[in-house]
């Protein structure tokens, strides 16, 4: 068994199974709740947003099969803004989640964010805890229903950063696994 993360773009067709799992995930959490399908969500910003130098896409691949991935997109000029953490619904509490989060931040402190930002929805509780236990800062009242904020606000100062996320990444142009640098 073999982990990999890969950087790559939504179009890749190694992101199918991600998008179309969120998709599904959303959809029977919200339904019409935001008042359009996930789908639009999902699609709301352009591939481009997810392309270096101001953003990345990442999967996590075990074994060349889609487990999990995400990505950032420039939020302003020192924050990245984290979207689309998903991880195959087979595979959750086992920590992949955070691996996903962690290699993010760190090739966003790469790219020269020291701030990450992101939302999540209030029907999401395991993002909220995975954030809150990432070390990320909850921009709301913990303590209130989180119903009454549709989104959840969340960042985190990565300015300290200069890690490696610890899993091998195969580069998308050699095609040869590597470390982190």
């Amino acid at each position: 068994m073999t982990d990999v993360f890969v950087y790559t773009t939504p179009d890749d067709e190694r992101s199918q199974p991600l998008i179309e799992a969120l998709i599904e995930e959303y959809e029977g959490r919200y339904g019409n709740y935001f008042g359009e399908p996930a789908r639009n969500e999902l699609s709301r910003y352009p591939a481009s947003y997810f392309a270096q130098p101001d953003g990345a896409f990442l999967l996590l691949l075990r074994d060349g099969k889609t487990i999990g991935g995400g990505a950032f997109k420039r939020y302003d000029e020192r924050t990245a803004e984290l979207k689309r953490i998903w991880t195959h619904a087979d595979l959750r509490k086992q920590g992949l989640a955070r691996k996903v989060v962690y290699e993010l931040e760190a090739q966003a402190s790469r790219q020269g964010y020291s701030r990450i930002y992101l939302t999540t929805g209030f029907r999401q509780p395991e993002a909220t805890q995975l954030y809150l236990r990432s070390g990320y800062t909850a921009l709301f009242d913990v303590d209130v229903d989180p119903e009454i904020y549709g989104h959840l606000a969340f960042e985190k100062d990565i300015s300290h950063l200069g890690i490696d996320g610890g899993l091998p990444i195969v580069d998308k142009l050699s095609k040869t696994t590597t470390q982190a640098a």
